[in-house]
């Protein structure tokens, strides 16, 4: 299942067509919730965050599908570099927009330490991404940030408080750690739809329940003394 598959459209050679189009689902669904969040006039730093997320998330994955895949023939291999830098600002604002979720319990100490170790894990995946142009590291920083920042802080504030919020969160993070394992391990259903394809399917899902657990945040909801 490595070959790649290829159709013709008017003339114009496309490569790998359903993960392009996944690709471009995920895409249209990140944009559309940048829209609407911005659309809600909510005002506080976590709702910003998250439009950042969904807005980088938004072009990754449009750069991903149409240079990363559809047309890639007619690029170097650095022009995969855009997709994956901005994938990764995305994951550091959702993880930034989780430590900020966590105001309504932790103390603002606690809250500043996870924003520097936040700044410098970034930081250090981007260093290696770019002078390795490994996509391992793109993988494990996502991986990191997801499995163990969000996971960790969403289920902390889930198991304190029962917040709806919380919950939609700690949903979209067992959709994505289900794409990262069919994307490990190369499950492929078929092969026009591959892992690649089946892995985007369930991003575009952990992406709408992270937009359905932004809108249940409040967080006037502080900590009860």
């Amino acid at each position: 299942m490595n070959e790649i598959n290829t159709i013709y459209f008017l003339g114009i050679r496309i490569d790998e067509p359903i993960v392009t189009l996944t690709d471009l689902i995920v895409s249209f669904l990140c944009l559309y919730f940048f829209y609407r969040i911005q659309k809600s006039g909510k005002k506080e730093r976590v709702f910003l965050y998250f439009k950042i997320y969904f807005l980088n998330m938004g072009i990754a994955t449009l750069l991903g599908g149409l240079i990363g895949h559809a047309f890639l023939y007619n690029f170097s291999f650095y022009w995969k570099l855009p997709g994956w830098i901005m994938s990764m600002i995305s994951i550091m604002f959702v993880e930034r927009a989780t430590i900020e979720h966590t105001r309504i319990w932790l103390k603002e100490s606690i809250i500043k330490a996870f924003r520097v170790i936040n700044i410098l894990e970034f930081l250090t995946f981007l260093t290696l991404t770019i002078t390795t142009l490994n996509f391992f590291f793109v993988e494990f920083h996502s991986g990191y940030g997801l499995m163990f920042v969000v996971l960790s802080l969403e289920g902390f504030l889930f198991w304190k408080t029962k917040n709806l919020a919380s919950k939609y969160m700690l949903i979209g993070v067992g959709f994505a750690a289900i794409a990262a394992l069919f994307f490990m391990t190369k499950t492929s259903p078929h092969q026009w739809f591959n892992y690649l394809s089946i892995s985007h399917v369930l991003m575009a899902i952990a992406a709408l329940f992270f937009y359905l657990g932004t809108l249940k945040i409040d967080m006037s909801a502080t900590r009860k003394s």
